[in-house]
């Protein structure tokens, strides 16, 4: 029997974890579907894998990189230091090797140059060698970009998308966001594009059940990162729910669920968990592993987040009454989030509450509203958008990789 065609992913983690949990489940399922798939991660100090990959999927370990900040404002390796030339140079000789001694059937690249575009002098030559090796090139891409107001800017991703890549998968629907929503070039790329449905979990959850007395308020932050901010206000208006005088709250006597995230800074959590030392019913925690955390929301009462893409899956996945409040970076350029949770509170999936407007007080009256109108009995939920997204994507890297027989 002849050996699976190979895939190479191209994966760069940065600063967030949703788009790591995407290709995870990409990759996972292009192993279902016949592929043998390799996936770059960072490396830890001590050379092994610093991201774990799905069972059967192998690591491909690169010398790190990261975001310096929440800004993006330069680049770092592992110790916290500027990415130099030396530093680049070992990354590419480790992806020429993978190119040269494996031989992959597809390429598959995660955002450049719709995002991604730091790592132009990495993924342009990379994405050279494999084609002149005979592999196809396919880009994998979220549902929503950062808008670009710079007509240049965006002309400029469009050449090089149309240079690059036999394919795009856009993970999302175009029944909720098309791709020209957030990136107005993209009708030129319709030849190109394959449009996946949403990259989620294929697992069985129970309907919503939060609508119990003791159901619990629950918080998330995603990896943490970027959700100082949003634990601290929600740290605020639980106390405040909870310590009421007069007129109860809705919220009052409801127990709050507030998760940290792996990538929450030490300080920050050492400062909310002295905060919250006397108080009862209100608990920080680490982060829910996928699974675990879907099965929180589904028996919440409400749940408040950001707007991320992993976090609109699970809240469609779960179905719970929810508030958002979408990450827009330290100068409100990013509007990735924002676009996301504008278009779901259209959908009567969510109220919204602006980062930039966030107050304990602000949250107090948001979650009020929210428990409010899910008091006020049985939803009727909008069916939500297409969540095959990871199947899809396997379909049709497959076939670029010319496996037969998928259905």
């Amino acid at each position: 029997m002849s050996a699976p065609p190979r895939l190479l992913f191209h994966v760069q983690h940065l600063l967030g974890v949703g788009h790591l949990n995407r290709a995870r489940l990409i990759a996972r399922a292009c192993v279902e579907a016949g592929l043998a798939v390799e996936m770059t991660v960072n490396e830890d100090p001590d050379g092994t894998p610093g991201e774990a990959v799905p069972d059967g999927v192998a690591a491909l370990p690169l010398p790190a990189i990261h975001a310096a900040d929440a800004s993006f404002s330069a680049l770092v390796d592992g110790a916290g230091r500027p990415v130099d030339d030396a530093h680049w140079a070992a990354r590419a000789r480790r992806l020429e090797t993978a190119i040269a001694e494996r031989a992959p059937a597809v390429l598959l690249i995660e955002g450049y140059p719709f995002a991604r575009r730091r790592l132009r002098r990495e993924i342009e030559p990379l994405a050279a060698q494999a084609r002149q090796a005979g592999a196809a090139v396919a880009c994998s891409l979220r549902d929503i970009l950062v808008a670009k107001t710079d007509p240049a800017r965006n002309a400029e991703t469009l050449a090089r998308a149309e240079a690059l890549y036999d394919r795009i998968l856009v993970h999302g629907d175009t029944n909720f966001a098309p791709l020209s929503a957030s990136f107005p070039p993209a009708d030129a790329l319709a030849g190109r594009i394959a449009t996946t449905g949403y990259v989620a979990p294929m697992e069985d959850l129970p309907p919503w059940h939060g609508d119990r007395p003791d159901a619990p308020i629950l918080v998330s932050v995603g990896g943490g990162a970027v959700g100082e901010t949003l634990l601290e206000a929600a740290v605020e208006a639980a106390i405040q729910a909870r310590s009421h005088h007069g007129a109860a709250p809705a919220g009052a006597g409801r127990p709050w669920r507030l998760l940290g995230g792996p990538k929450l800074p030490d300080a920050a959590r050492a400062r909310l968990t002295a905060r919250l030392a006397t108080r009862e019913g209100i608990t920080l925690e680490p982060a829910l592993d996928g699974p675990a955390f879907r099965r929180a929301l589904a028996g919440a009462a409400l749940s408040i987040s950001q707007a991320g893409y992993n976090t609109a899956v699970d809240l469609w996945c779960a179905g719970p009454p929810a508030i958002l409040i979408p990450f827009a970076g330290p100068d409100g350029k990013e509007s990735e989030q924002p676009m996301r949770a504008r278009l779901m509170a259209a959908r009567g999936e969510a109220l919204v509450l602006p980062e930039g407007a966030l107050t304990p007080q602000r949250l107090t009256e948001t979650v009020e509203r929210a428990l409010a109108r899910a008091a006020g009995g049985p939803r009727d939920r909008v069916p939500p958008p297409s969540l095959d997204g990871a199947g899809e994507s396997a379909r049709i890297l497959a076939a670029l990789a010319g496996v037969r027989g998928l259905g």
